[in-house]
């Protein structure tokens, strides 16, 4: 593993924690947590991103009386969030590890007191090896603010804590130059930010759960950070010791430079 990696950043996606039911699928959590936990002897912090807020939370509440899907996000989030963090910490807890909470709205990333405040937060619990898991703070967004997806708040991450790579786990293995599912269908390894591969994405798209990113969001996502030098990957959360994988430098999912 690259002894220059001390940082990571890894944002998992609603499709990768449920199953097809719909449903928050524990193991998946608990081997997010055991590589994390391996990361962690290798003195590699890991910020985790993660969805799946809203998705806990109709667990619970089932269907709603709510018409407006703006509230009906922040309702299902807002009961999600808590039980999302339980099952984190009681994993966490299991390898010897403390995680915390980091909620946060666009505003925050904004030059000047927001974004100060919220460097001294991770860094302070980078510090004190504590792994942060963040999402957007769904109950006081304002919608015409929001984060596209949980793509684009993990890219605002990875900058702002200087992070020396950004893992997007998706359920899909990478970009493809067709549908995942086609026969002439490749994966590519590798693409650097000036390759025209948006011809793909349409292609490449499976059907969309209940997360908001899909391809297009995580390809853009991706060119971004690679030119800010984050190497960036899109790869398949399901995939067992993906993140390890990858910082291994194994051909898993796609790799983003500048």
């Amino acid at each position: 593993m690259d002894s220059d990696i001390k940082r990571v950043v890894v944002k998992v996606g609603t499709n990768v924690l449920t199953n097809r039911d719909n449903r928050i699928f524990g193991p998946v959590l608990r081997e997010l947590v055991r590589q994390i936990s391996v990361l962690y002897e290798e003195e590699i912090m890991v910020i985790l991103v993660s969805s799946g807020s809203a998705m806990a939370g109709k667990e619970i509440l089932g269907e709603t009386s709510i018409k407006d899907p703006s509230i009906r996000r922040q309702v299902y989030s807002s009961v999600g969030q808590p039980r999302m963090m339980r099952h984190y910490y009681s994993i966490f807890h299991d390898y010897g590890m403390r995680c915390a909470q980091v909620l946060a709205t666009k505003r925050d990333f904004d030059i000047g007191l927001h974004r100060d405040n919220m460097i001294n937060c991770y860094e302070g619990l980078l510090s004190e090896g504590i792994i942060p898991i963040a999402n957007e703070d769904d109950a006081v967004s304002l919608t015409m603010s929001m984060f596209s997806d949980n793509d684009e708040l993990a890219s605002l991450v990875a900058e702002l804590i200087d992070a020396d790579r950004l893992i997007i786990l998706s359920d899909t293995d990478g970009l493809y130059t067709g549908h995942p599912d086609d026969e002439g269908s490749k994966k590519l390894n590798e693409v650097k930010v000036g390759e025209n591969v948006e011809q793909y994405v349409k292609a490449s798209n499976k059907k969309e759960g209940e997360g908001r990113g899909g391809m297009a969001s995580k390809l853009k996502i991706a060119k971004g950070s690679a030119r800010k030098n984050i190497p960036t990957y899109i790869a398949n959360g399901k995939r067992q010791n993906v993140i390890i994988d990858i910082l291994n430098n194994k051909p898993v999912g796609t790799k983003f430079i500048n």
